[in-house]
């Protein structure tokens, strides 16, 4: 078991690491900095943000639009030492369970106009501490397996209603063609905790790996870890695309809806991007079917909820929550629906969202979507027996180190001549060097 409080060893840690990087300006009175990522959805939220200006005139909106990664670190390294910089932030619900047991976070108490009833069970457990709110859902996702119909009508191939990894792998290769830049396989290669580590905690779950015992061993150095990890590496240096290791969830979207991707696998919510010809030059291509398996059944499912809380260190608690429970609305669904259609609308988060018959018939994927975010089962157990829980990451202050060190090192498998033997025998003495000096092992 763990001594008393390995967080605050960690976060010192973590502190000491992002020290360098510059601070915001402290907000001014009348001012909301807002800290979100760069994700589609977020951008739709920033342009239309002048709606809730113009609904609140003594309220100014400070936008920092950040990089995944880079937004992860500023946001940790400012609400761990209290800084204030920032009023709201875009979290998921990795970090909300965690920093409101540590007091971090400012309960959320939604008016009835909210109707907090209307959020999927789901998605609003995964934000619920001890019974209370921390956070309110700005789009929910699980995993899903994109395709162009085009492209296996042309090799003459049928993509399964439930795929296997090596299926898909199968596939990639008769649908590959380098001469015009189409490559079979796009996948997460971007290093980070939640960029090709989310994706690969999938895959290794799938094919019945874990990170850590129940006595909190790492199990990285284990053939089911290598035999996830061999398919993956394999997988995207025969099919995927040139540079696929500084390829995140962004730049994976931009190759598949440029005509680049023959067959991606990752968040739900892309299906909103892909389908909408504004944004897609392959919408009316795009197939859908399951996330692909792997040799152990009922593995973890994915699911992660971009959300927007409140730090405890905020001087503008009221104006902050104002703002949270506007872009989480029905009213701000409708908004998005409005003036960039329904397709667009944020996914995975209200049962009136999905409900809406508008909605139903501009978004193809919406019910196996909803499907999926309503029995995805992150908690779900491992082939053996586990101390955490998550099925794209480790529910302990840890993983963030943890998982963005071991995801250079799987960066490194398709930019280098590393060998996924030497990868994961160093990775493991890495974090179990972590969990030594974190506590939880002796």
């Amino acid at each position: 078991m763990p001594r008393k409080n390995p967080l605050r060893r960690t976060l010192r840690a973590m502190l000491c690491a992002c020290a360098a990087m510059a601070p915001f300006a402290a907000a001014q009175a009348g001012t909301l900095t807002i800290a979100t990522v760069n994700n589609g959805d977020m951008v739709i939220m920033q342009k239309l943000s002048s709606e809730f200006e113009k609904q609140n005139p003594d309220i100014h909106l400070n936008w920092v639009v950040l990089e995944e990664n880079v937004l992860r670190q500023r946001v940790t390294t400012d609400i761990a030492t209290k800084a204030g910089q920032f009023d709201v932030l875009t979290i998921g619900n990795y970090e909300v369970p965690l920093w409101a047991k540590q007091g971090w976070l400012t309960e959320i108490k939604p008016d009835a106009a909210y109707d907090v009833n209307d959020l999927l069970p789901t998605v609003r457990k995964d934000l619920t501490v001890d019974g209370k709110l921390y956070a309110l859902p700005f789009y929910a996702e699980s995993i899903m397996t994109y395709y162009r119909k085009d492209l296996f009508a042309k090799a003459g191939i049928t993509m399964p209603e439930h795929p296997t990894y090596q299926q898909l792998s199968d596939a990639a290769s008769k649908i590959t063609d380098k001469s015009n830049q189409v490559y079979g396989m796009c996948l997460r290669g971007k290093p980070g905790w939640g960029e090709n580590m989310a994706l690969l905690t999938a895959v290794v779950h799938s094919f019945g790996g874990q990170w850590f015992d129940k006595s909190w061993k790492p199990m990285l150095d284990s053939p089911e870890w290598k035999a996830a990890m061999t398919w993956y590496v394999d997988t995207m240096k025969k099919d995927g695309p040139p540079g696929a290791a500084s390829n995140g969830f962004n730049e994976n979207l931009a190759l598949f809806a440029s005509g680049h991707c023959g067959i991606w696998a990752d968040s739900t919510v892309a299906a909103g991007l892909l389908f909408d010809p504004k944004q897609s030059q392959v919408a009316d291509k795009v197939g859908f079917t399951a996330a692909p398996s792997g040799s152990f059944a009922n593995a973890p499912t994915w699911l992660w909820i971009w959300s927007l809380a409140i730090p405890s260190s905020s001087k503008q608690q009221a104006d902050a929550a104002k703002f949270v429970m506007w872009a989480t609305s029905k009213a701000y669904v409708d908004l998005v629906a409005k003036n960039n259609g329904w397709v667009a609308a944020p996914a995975g988060t209200r049962t009136s969202t999905y409900d809406n018959p508008a909605y139903q018939k501009a978004a193809p994927f919406a019910s196996f979507v909803r499907d999926a975010i309503a029995h995805a089962n992150p908690d779900g157990q491992t082939k053996q027996p586990r101390s955490y829980t998550g099925a794209q990451f480790a529910d302990i202050p840890q993983f963030q180190a943890i998982g963005t060190q071991v995801g250079q090192s799987a960066a490194a498998l398709l930019s280098s001549s590393m060998s996924v033997d030497t990868m994961l025998s160093t990775s493991e003495r890495s974090v179990t060097r972590t969990m030594k000096q974190s506590g939880y092992l002796h």
